[in-house]
């Protein structure tokens, strides 16, 4: 086989705004969502916009032990001498509380593996730099990305960067992305 019959791959490009699916154009009902952890800090943070607050009004909601285990996080990484620290655990621990059991999802063996490749493939594909602390967060959202798509739900997400790409890896996903509100 020649060189030059190598096909070279490469990650595919950030899209431009207009390209992806906004949270302001989708209407009330739909696919049920799979919601990104981002989705839990800026509402507990009162950043999210009248269209978000709608879909997770009026659509089905599903959760994922991925998020869960992001926002968990923050019990064992915040500063407990810091001022801000109980009030902030204090939300998180509401929310985490708020989650119904029944609609909480973890993922399997078969997604850990799959999400394993995917992960890899966006890393090798260059679009995320490597060595920089981003694999793990990215594992994360291929979990999340593949469990979407396993339960039959939208991904509700701010996160541009890697859903973007993991959507375009894996096209058979649906994601809707939301601005912060500030």
């Amino acid at each position: 086989m020649s060189s030059d019959s190598k096909k070279v791959e490469r990650a595919p490009g950030p899209r431009a705004a207009s390209e992806l699916r906004w949270a302001d154009d989708e209407p009330k009902a739909g696919l049920p969502l799979l919601i990104d952890t981002t989705v839990y800090l800026d509402t507990l943070q009162g950043r999210t916009s009248a269209a978000v607050d709608d879909l997770l009004r009026y659509r089905s909601i599903f959760h994922s032990a991925v998020c869960l285990a992001e926002l968990t996080h923050a019990f064992g990484r915040l500063d407990p001498a810091h001022a801000a620290t109980r009030k902030a655990l204090a939300a998180l621990a509401g929310a985490i509380d708020d989650i119904p059991r029944h609609r909480l999802f973890a993922p399997d063996t078969d997604l850990w593996g799959k999400a394993g490749m995917l992960t890899g493939k966006a890393l090798r594909l260059g679009r995320i730099p490597p060595g920089q602390g981003q694999e793990r967060r990215l594992l994360n959202d291929s979990l999340i990305h593949l469990q979407a798509r396993k339960v039959g739900a939208a991904i509700l997400t701010r996160n541009v960067r890697d859903f973007d790409l993991l959507e375009q890896l894996v096209p058979s996903g649906a994601v809707i992305f939301y601005r912060q509100v500030r």
